[in-house]
């Protein structure tokens, strides 16, 4: 019986009862040790009637061990495995070691996992508990967590029972306070009816609603009266302490082999205690005392901090012993972990097995459990040039775990100590290394020009010692002068650069990309555009593994405006990324697509791509794309003016410096549109260096306020980069511009001929206020009956309300037709839905493309063909859809 959680209760039940009529649901039960995490989960699984029931734990010394935690969740359904496409299967079985070779991008075992977990649940309802999820290995938290957010339609119940640092951003928590008094009361008197009054108020005091406290505490009850001012949780420890120091020795030993064993597996803890003198009737001991229980051929704590006061009681000799023992029983990939937490000095032939075993870790893309092994290589090695390589290499391994202020300490430690000897060769290039992690740890932190020093500090003693890494680190300086517009640091990288040779064909293309920012950020964007158009012309043709060559020409097209051929090479991306599972790479796709299709007023396909692509950043932990991701949402809602949605995204896109400029255009562009002129012209002229098209908006700010000078040298440079650029959706802008500030009708003619449909509607809708200004009612109607029903199709909600009160005013009201836009009632993620179902794509088909379960694409579908009028496959085929 759970005493005080009668609401929590009922919430899970309601949600299980959800699960049974087709609805997925996630749950994070979160709260301090001992609250009730676990016995809430437990009776979730107890209500579970008539669902499969998965159950893992996190353990606190598997934290390391990639994919420990899936495996035991799935262990009960792995066969279901076959059933998964091909490419899904294979990473799955490679991470949880059931087959060998290399690892995938990590977020493909996601993909995965949710393939696994929809297939299950084909059959019926599914709950999946996870208990201690905050020990968990990262691997498999983040397969999980890509899972569980994704989920919609399949029937399937996630629940996470975890601590505060269990990351679960977005997903529902349910918070556990301590139990209320008369709980606690109730609870303590079930538990300790024999307990004096004394004790009793004492206990009840000191547990502060704590269910584990007030369960534990009464049991080294003649105690409590002397318990000093310590922390809670250290009182739980010593409680727990109390109770395995009155066991008998070997039944001690054998807890301790247990809480310091990775995977719980009882052949393993018992072979390893055997070598200790220890039998099975130490086993019988522990579990009587209620210390440990059995699940199978599992053995685990009853609680966590049962196992830490066990392993930390131990003492380093006795520890020591058993991780002695441990190594001669346990796989070869943990055998030398084990040696390695046993060793007491220096040993060089254990630090190249350490090695060895983080790279073994890598290939399952276990960076984490690489990252740790490595630095205790690093400890235990004698030769210094490896002691040199295990660093760098566990410091770009915690950076590829997003493990940021780990790869900080790991360079920041070895620069420090190699500051004032003279550095030989070797010692030039480890330090080149370690300042290139550093400088993208800097990035990260949106550091962006100490990033830049960073890595022309470390490139310039390589130039003439190793080319190729100078090369890289410099090529990185142009990139991040540029994400923070600064000229002269990517001038002093690029003249580096110029130095070194470039006989490659690979290079060309990366050094034109160089001068041709450079060059930008300096102004001469016709010096700049013929450069970029080198990257753009090498990414069309470079070959498919060419990955990062393709994604630097996909966004260098944005740059010089060709929005065609960004959408191509990112297309011809995504199909790389998405055949090979290359997730990681794919919000670069998304973010190119974006643009180009907010550029070409295809607005509904953008916030589709951007919030695609969002979904995998705020996983995937790359900041900087998950900004630029807001800042094009940010402007989209601008457009639309939704008010709210447009500020939350923009201060998101403000969160690293780069994202700044995304944030402000899209605030100045709300203003604009809601006719705050005085707010949008301050916003947008910092605007324009950044963003050549925002010109357009600032020019627009700066006349309806009356002060059109304010636009006059942002104005002559956009004209400067238009001519360069050569592109009509740029001249019509330019045509726009001029036709505000010269009031010229042949501009205002020219500007309306835009292809993309929002500019060409502001054209319209400014061309027709200047006719009805000049009392030409008649002739204003055209242009603005185009703008009003351009900007309701667009969902552009401000503009639409202006183009229709200017036409009013002109004597005609718009008449709306309710079937105009068939794909502007579909939510984003129906729309991309719709899309690939109208090519004749499966539900198992249109899932991989979009990393969704079946269900979930099943569920989107049902939603939209009422609001497109169809109701089958071949219907929606049939359909024109924009």
């Amino acid at each position: 019986m759970l005493y005080g959680r009668a609401d929590e209760q009922r919430l899970i039940e309601d949600i299980l009862r959800q699960a049974r009529q087709g609805s997925s649901a996630v749950l994070v039960i979160r709260g301090e040790p001992g609250v009730g995490k676990s016995a809430l989960a437990d009776h979730a699984a107890d209500s579970a009637e008539g669902f499969t029931l998965l159950r893992g734990l996190g353990v606190e010394s598997e934290a390391e061990l990639p994919y420990a935690g899936l495996h035991q969740l799935l262990l009960p359904v792995l066969d279901t495995i076959k059933e998964l496409p091909e490419l899904q299967a294979a990473a799955l079985r490679r991470a949880l070691g059931i087959a060998e070779g290399s690892g995938e991008d990590r977020f493909l075992v996601g993909v995965a996992t949710l393939s696994l977990l929809a297939e299950v649940a084909e059959s019926g309802p599914l709950l999946c508990v996870v208990d201690d999820a905050q020990w968990l290995d990262r691997a498999s938290r983040d397969a999980l967590l890509f899972a569980a957010r994704r989920l919609r339609a399949e029937g399937i119940v996630m629940i996470f029972a975890a601590r505060a640092e269990f990351d679960a951003d977005g997903l529902p928590e349910l918070p556990l306070a301590g139990l209320d008094s008369a709980a606690a009361r109730e609870l303590l008197a079930e538990r300790a009816p024999d307990l004096a009054a004394g004790v009793r108020e004492r206990i009840l005091a000191e547990a502060e609603g704590n269910p584990l406290g007030l369960v534990e505490l009464p049991l080294s009850a003649e105690a409590v009266p002397e318990l000093g001012p310590l922390p809670l949780t250290r009182r739980l420890q010593d409680a727990f302490h109390d109770r395995v120091a009155r066991l008998p020795e070997e039944a001690r030993t054998l807890l301790l082999v247990a809480s310091a064993e990775e995977t719980g597996e009882l052949s393993v803890i018992m072979s390893a205690a055997q070598k200790l003198g220890v039998d099975e009737h130490a086993l019988e001991v522990c579990e009587e005392a209620g210390l440990v229980r059995l699940h199978g051929a599992t053995l685990s704590f009853r609680h966590p901090l049962a196992r830490s006061a066990v392993y930390q009681a131990g003492g380093f000799g006795r520890r020591r012993a058993v991780h002695r023992a441990l190594a001669e029983v346990v796989d070869p990939e943990w055998r030398v972990w084990h040696l390695a937490i046993a060793a007491s000095g220096p040993d060089e032939e254990l630090a190249a097995e350490l090695e060895r075993a983080a790279a073994g870790f890598r290939l399952r893309t276990g960076y984490a459990a690489a990252s740790a092994v490595l630095e205790r290589a690093v400890v235990l090695s004698r030769d210094e040039v490896a002691r040199g390589r295990r660093l760098a290499e566990a410091a770009d391994t915690a950076l590829t775990a997003g493990q940021l202020d780990r790869a900080w300490h790991l360079t920041t430690q070895e620069l420090d100590r190699s500051r004032d000897r003279p550095a030989t060769e070797p010692e030039l290039r480890l330090a080149a290394q370690l300042a290139n992690i550093r400088a993208d740890v800097e990035f990260e932190r949106g550091a962006l020009e100490s990033a830049s020093a960073t890595l022309l500090k470390g490139a310039r003693p390589l130039v003439g010692v190793d080319d190729a890494l100078a090369r890289t680190m410099l090529l990185q300086a142009v990139r991040n002068a540029w994400y923070a517009h600064d000229p002269t640091l990517a001038q002093e990288a690029t003249a580096l650069l110029s130095g070194l040779e470039h006989d490659e064909d690979l290079l060309r293309p990366l050094m034109a990309m160089a001068e041709g920012m450079t060059a930008l950020l300096a102004g001469r964007p016709r010096v700049a555009l013929p450069l970029l158009r080198r990257v753009v012309a090498g990414g069309r043709l470079a070959e498919r593994s060419l990955y990062g060559l393709r994604n630097n020409a996909a966004q260098t097209a944005l740059l010089v405006g060709d929005h065609e051929a960004a959408t191509a090479i990112a297309r011809l991306l995504a199909r790389d990324c998405t055949s090979l599972g290359m997730i990681s790479w794919l919000p670069h796709t998304h973010l190119v697509l974006a643009w180009a299709d907010v550029m070409a007023g295809r607005h509904r396909e953008a916030s589709a791509e951007a919030e695609a692509g969002e979904r995998i950043v705020v996983q995937t932990g790359q900041a900087h794309l998950e900004a630029q991701l807001c800042g094009v949402r940010a402007w989209l809602a601008a457009v639309a003016g939704d008010e709210r949605v447009c500020k939350e995204m923009a201060n998101r896109a403000s969160a690293v410096p780069h994202g700044h400029a995304w944030a402000q255009w899209a605030l100045g562009l709300l203003d604009l549109g809601l006719g705050r002129y005085d707010a949008a012209l301050d916003r947008l002229e910092p605007v324009a260096a950044h963003h050549p098209a925002a010109v357009a908006d600032l020019v627009e700010a700066a006349v309806r306020r009356g002060v059109p000078e304010r636009a006059a040298r942002p104005l002559a440079g956009f004209e400067d980069w238009v001519t360069a650029v050569d592109q009509p959706w740029a001249r019509a802008l330019l045509d726009r511009c001029h036709a505000l500030t010269s009031d010229d009708e042949e501009r205002h003619a020219a500007a309306m001929g835009a292809d993309q449909p929002f500019d060409r509607a502001r054209a319209q809708l400014l061309y027709g206020e200047r006719l009805r200004r000049e009392r030409r009612k008649h002739e204003a109607r055209t242009p603005l009956r185009g703008a009003a029903e351009a900007f309701e199709r667009l969902g552009a909600r401000p503009w639409a309300e202006r183009a229709a009160a200017e036409l009013r005013a002109t004597g005609e009201t718009l008449t709306r037709d309710p079937d105009a836009d068939l794909l502007g009632r579909l939510t984003p993620q129906e729309l991309q839905v719709v899309r690939l179902a109208a090519t004749g794509a499966t539900n198992k088909e249109i899932a991989a493309r979009l990393f969704l379960s079946p269900r979930t694409v099943g569920h989107h579908l049902y939603n939209a063909y009422p609001k497109l009028g169809v109701s089958t496959r071949t219907e929606l085929a049939r359909l024109t859809l924009p």
